[in-house]
Order: C-alpha cells, then structure tokens, then sequence
C-alpha cells in the first residue's frame, strides 16, 4: 500500500512517496521536486507552485507566500505582525485571526491560512498521485520542533481538509534521522548526531542522542532572522547596485523591479550550488532596459561571508548547553535548500572534523523521504500503538508555566517544566493563597522559544473554608513521553482537588477529572483516532459518554476545570 510523507516549509514543499519498501521524492508537473509554497489568486483561479511564484512580480497584492508563519497563530501574535508587514498580501484581523484580503475578482475574499495551507497540501497529493497513477490518502506530515500545538492543530487540519489522512505528525529532526536509518540498523550503542537545517527563512540546529533506536532531543536552537531569502537578499541588492554601476538607474526603492531582481536572483543562488559561476537575466527590469549579469561562486562567497558565519554561530553554544563538544558528535545531518551551498558546507566540516557529513540526499529533500518511510512503517503496521515502535523525540519542546498573582497584582510566570527537559517528567509546586479565599485559580501556560505564553488550562478550586491560616494547594504537573501534560492540584487541609489531563494535542484521549469531599468523580473524555489533533468538529464519537457536570469547554476546546 502506497503512503505519502510531505515536508511543508515555509517557502517550499517536497513530497515523497513509500511503496515497494523504499520512498522517492515526486516531482511536479515542471518536473520540479519541490514545489514553492506559494499560492496566487486570479479571478476565480488558483495557482499554486511556481507559476504563483513567477506571477507575483505582476500579482503581487493577491499572492500569499510564507502561510506556514501564521497557521494557528493569533492575529496579535509577533510573528503575525512580522509577516504582516513582509507580505504585500493584506492581512487583516478576523474575530482576532489573521485572514487574507484578496481582491481578484468582482468583490473581496478574506481567506484563512489553513485554506491556503490547503490547496498546498492539495496541490502535493496531486503530485503525488500523478506519479503513482493511483489515488493516496494515507501521509505523515513533518512539523518543526519549537511548533505549539495550535501549530500542529492547524497544520494537520489544512493536510485532512486536502484529502489526507494524516497518519501521524513527526518532527522534522526525526524525519532527517530516518532518511538516513540513523540508529535503526544498530539498536545498541549511543552516539551522537547533529541536525543542521537551514531552509528558507529559519536557521535550525537540533542535537540528539540515539540510543537503542531511539532518539532523544538534547538541545534545539531555531533562528528566524535568517534563512536561503536573507542569501537571496544579498545577491539582489548587489544585482541592484551593478545595474545602477552600469546603467545609473536606482532601482532599489522600486518593489517590483526588486521582485524582479530576487526572482532571478534566486535561480542565480541555486545554479551556483553546482557551477562556479551563473548568469541573472532580468527582461525589462526598469524602463525596458533588460539586465544580464554574470555572478561567480567565489564573488557569491564573499558577499554572503557575513551571512555565513551566522549560520553555523549557534553550533558550538548549542552543544556547550547539552554538554558536548564538536568531538562528541557522530554524524551531522545536512537539511533545508540552503544548507546545498558549497561554503557554508565546508566550514561545517572544518568544524567537525573527522565527522561523517550527510549530505547525500538532497538537503531541500532529506525531510520528506523520512517522512515517507515512517509513513510507510505505519500502513505496513495498522495496529502500530501511537507511540511505539517508531521515531520519539521523548524531550519537551516547551516550557511549562504555571501562573501566579503576586502581593501587588501583578502576573508572576513560574516554569514548572522547562523546554529539553527528558521526558517523562514530574514537577512538585506548592501556591499559597490567603485564608479568607472562597475559591483558588491555577492557569497553566506553555511557552515555545522567545513566544508569549500560551494558555493550555484554567483551574478553579471552589467552596474553600475559611481559614486562620494561608490555603496551601499542592500542585502536581506531569509530562508523560507522548508530550500530553497531566495536572492535579490538591487543597491540604479540606481535600478539595481538581485535576486535568491530555493538554496537548499529542495524545489519544484527553481526560479532564475532578473531585471533592468523598472523591466523587466527574469526568470528560474526547477521544480521536492516533492523536496528534484536537476533536476538530466537536462531535462526539460513538461509544462516548460525556458529563458536562461542572465543566466548561471554552473556544478552541481550552479546558476550564472547576470542582464542585
């Protein structure tokens, strides 16, 4: 049975497929094989791949690049905000979402990211299906480590409303390892592998340990001040000044000539991977006048030289946090278009010295055919458990956070478990709140990298007794391997307990039991097929029984979780 595994980027696409034992990567119908993601709207059409990408020197205002930035992200969210002033899209605030304002057309749309995701993962599975001349549903989709789950909600969401049926989301470090059978075929011994990904727009580092076949996450470094755009950047604006040199024309405050310039600044960027030296030609790029300019690799070198150092900065503070040096490292696993530059992988060399670098599959590539061969893992084994016999990455990509009020009113964030933490894991935490109080509020939060917290859950302790001395609340959080969070939280003296479990959305159920005085329980449970998603729809499985006594299910299924 043939399956798919695609890696959706944030500027491009690849899919592979995994039949007869072994996953290749498909190409398009430009016989690409990966596929810019990018979507073009024109009247009634859509245009997804490179004729977006080429069409948008001239459509510009209704072509949506990037999606990946703002799926299940807020309207508020920074880096929303951030991709709202990068695009030429209008983004605009929809009940507190972003939304695309398209004007193809007699009137406008407004378009939601996951739609957008949508017709990518759309366009994928057709390329996938012309390939195979069959019809596939089955895919795992791969997901950058630092992603929150609303992250990973909308993701998953976008790839089922295409027609897929997600088997499984995997992290993108782990999808590397697996391509190439990185500790698979040695089930003993430990060894050390370093995961290098520089795509489009972010800088990743992410060093694991594998032992006994399974991988385990030691530290994580992601960067999104740079990526394969900031090299395109630079060769464009050097592409503006030679056309100024030669033609004294300023054509860097004029945003579709730079268009222009990037796009064959781009094409330049790739042909220089394998050729010392390649030519940009700009038909028309300012007043008629057609630009054709030779660039050499050693010239590309040295106007990227800055960039470059940047890119392997993080690698030796990265592997002094998880206390290793570049000795300890076994492999070092090459991922993302970008990481193809012949410089950057030789300094990666020079730095690791004596180090198996794999770079043999292609690095824009290397994500999806792991992909691929985890997606064929699991239709091979139907009755797999979630969670076993396949890649874990048993370490939290998160900080946990519980939320306390200090004397003066204000917000105090407490990190219970933070991020790396080797999992599972149990925190202790002891609040205390005045006598007089009648009822108790806990708030959990997560936290991935420099974002603001997130809320998972509300918890509320009602009908305390008054007191002479400070209620003390016994809080207890557990972060079991599959990454779902368990709190309970226990008033000593008048055995009043709430607890909430499954919080994140990479669980088979989630359980939400609370109790007072004799222990009565009342529960709410949601369960969904290998996990990894929300209940989307809010439906209830058959067999299920649901009591809502006490409980409320805000927007978004946050739990809010009171006893009685």
């Amino acid at each position: 049975m043939a399956a798919i595994g695609v890696h959706f980027g944030y500027t491009c696409a690849c899919a592979a497929i995994f039949k007869d034992g072994r996953a290749d990567v498909v190409a398009n119908d430009a016989g690409d094989r990966v596929t810019p993601a990018v979507v073009g709207y024109r009247d009634t059409e859509q245009i997804v791949g490179i004729a977006a990408k080429q069409g948008r020197v001239r459509n510009a205002a209704n072509t949506v690049v990037k999606v990946k930035q703002v799926l299940g992200r807020s309207f508020d969210d920074p880096e929303t905000q951030t991709h709202k002033t990068e695009t030429k899209c209008q983004v605009v605030n929809r009940q507190g979402k972003p939304y695309y304002e398209i004007t193809a057309g007699d009137h406008p749309q407004y378009i939601a990211p996951e739609d957008v995701a949508k017709l990518i993962f759309h366009k994928m599975k057709e390329t996938a299906q012309s390939a195979l001349g069959s019809d596939v549903t089955e895919a795992v989709i791969t997901v950058p480590f630092e992603f929150a789950q609303a992250q990973k909600r909308a993701l998953r969401e976008a790839a089922e409303a295409a027609g897929f049926h997600v088997l499984r989301l995997i992290h993108e470090p782990a999808a590397a390892l697996l391509a190439y059978n990185i500790g698979q075929d040695c089930p003993s011994g430990k060894s050390h592998v370093l995961v290098y990904k520089l795509g489009g727009t972010s800088l990743s580092v992410t060093v694991l340990q594998v032992n006994g076949g399974m991988f385990r996450v030691l530290n994580t470094h992601t960067d999104h001040s740079i990526g394969g755009e900031s090299f395109t950047q630079a060769l464009a604006q050097h592409l503006a000044a030679e056309f100024k040199r030669t033609f004294k024309h300023d054509v860097s405050a004029n945003a579709r000539a730079m268009m222009k310039l990037m796009n064959g600044a781009d094409m330049a960027k790739h042909s220089l991977s394998s050729l010392e030296s390649a030519n940009c030609f700009v038909d028309s790029l300012h007043d008629g006048i057609d630009f054709d300019c030779n660039i050499s690799r050693a010239r590309f070198e040295l106007l990227c030289s800055v960039l470059l150092n940047k890119s392997i900065q993080p690698i030796r503070p990265l592997l002094e946090m998880a206390g290793l040096s570049t000795s300890d490292i076994n492999q070092v696993v090459l991922c993302g278009g970008s990481a193809r530059i012949p410089r950057l992988q030789q300094m990666i060399r020079e730095m690791f010295l004596d180090v198996e670098l794999l770079s043999s599959a292609p690095p824009d590539e290397v994500i999806a055919v792991g992909a691929a061969l985890e997606a064929g893992l699991l239709v091979g084994k139907e009755g797999l458990a979630p969670e076993e016999e396949s890649v874990t990455v048993d370490v939290s990509a998160t900080d946990i956070l519980v939320k306390e009020v200090n004397e003066s009113g204000a917000d105090v964030f407490t990190v219970l478990l933070p991020s790396g933490t080797p999992l599972p894991a149990r925190r202790h935490h002891v609040l205390s709140g005045g006598g007089e109080l009648s009822s108790f509020c806990l708030e959990i939060y997560q936290r991935s990298l420099t974002e603001q917290p997130e809320k998972l859950a509300k918890i509320v302790l009602r009908n305390l007794q008054p007191r002479d001395k400070n209620h003390n609340i016994d809080t207890v959080v557990t972060m079991k391997r599959d990454g779902s969070v368990h709190v309970s939280c226990v008033e000593q003296n008048m055995s009043k307990v709430a607890k909430v479990s499954g919080l994140t959305a990479v669980i088979l159920q989630r359980v939400f039991t609370f109790a007072s005085g004799h222990m009565r329980a009342i529960s709410f449970t949601v369960y969904h097929h290998r996990g990894f998603t929300f209940l989307a729809n809010l439906q209830t499985p058959k067999g299920l029984h649901i009591s809502r006594r006490g409980l409320t299910v805000v927007a978004g299924l946050l739990p809010e979780v009171f006893s009685s």
